[in-house]
């Protein structure tokens, strides 16, 4: 597992008018506690921090120096707007090595399962007990020539050696399902629009004598006729 380094600067104003400014200013306001140490205001490098999350995973491991003092912590809680998905927030929690955390995965699928079905991630994360210094990234799930039926419950997930999966044993984590007919998909949208109220228009009926490839001459403009008429005449 990784380990980021990054620079902290201690908080002493608060309040939402503060963490404006931090953020304009490029940093991330946090606060750093765990292990009977007193809550810890500080903030963190927005661009760097932001780097650590995509290349490590939302349980990456830091290093935080403030004021020359490095400590290892995990991401315990991360605020964003839903918007502009800019940083607003980080709760810090503070770890050591070879300690034993929980931490929740995320559940990744690979690999292609039987023709003409479907895999459904039932669970999108799986609560893990590992230690701080080595917490998966992620839980690969193999569902390769699954058949229908044929699901993954948390007893089957592998993690690395000394960690544990703590997520019910039985719980299903991925789903295999038979993929709907035609028939099946059909049926469920008329279900689905007769619950609406949505009705379905009926066919036009073709016209008395008419059949299906026939043509129907369009009617000819009377003035052309009567100037050919005049023509022939002339």
């Amino acid at each position: 597992m990784a380990d980021f380094r990054l620079v902290a600067e201690a908080r002493t104003e608060f309040g939402k008018g503060s963490a404006r400014r931090t953020r304009r200013a490029g940093r991330v306001p946090a606060v750093l506690y765990g292990h009977g140490q007193d809550v810890v205001h500080l903030s963190l490098p927005a661009r760097e921090f932001a780097a650590a999350l995509r290349n490590g995973g939302t349980n990456v491991l830091l290093t935080v120096v403030l004021d020359g003092r490095e400590q290892l912590a995990l991401t315990k809680s991360v605020q964003r707007d839903p918007l502009t998905r800019v940083h607003e927030h980080v709760d810090l929690l503070v770890v050591r090595r070879g300690e034993q955390v929980t931490v929740d995965v995320p559940v990744h699928v690979v690999g292609d399962a039987a023709p003409e079905t479907l895999v459904s991630i039932e669970l999108n994360t799986v609560s893990v007990e590992a230690p701080a210094t080595d917490i998966p990234e992620a839980i690969e799930v193999d569902v390769t020539g699954r058949e229908a039926g044929n699901g993954v419950t948390a007893a089957e997930l592998s993690v690395p050696s000394g960690a544990t999966v703590l997520t019910d044993a039985e719980a299903l984590v991925v789903n295999v399902m038979a993929a709907p007919t035609a028939e099946a998909l059909e049926a469920e949208l008329e279900a689905a629009e007769a619950e609406a109220g949505i009705e379905r228009e009926e066919s036009a009926p073709a016209e008395e004598g008419v059949g299906e490839g026939d043509v129907v001459s369009e009617p000819q403009d009377q003035g052309s006729g009567e100037s050919m008429e005049s023509a022939e005449k002339g």
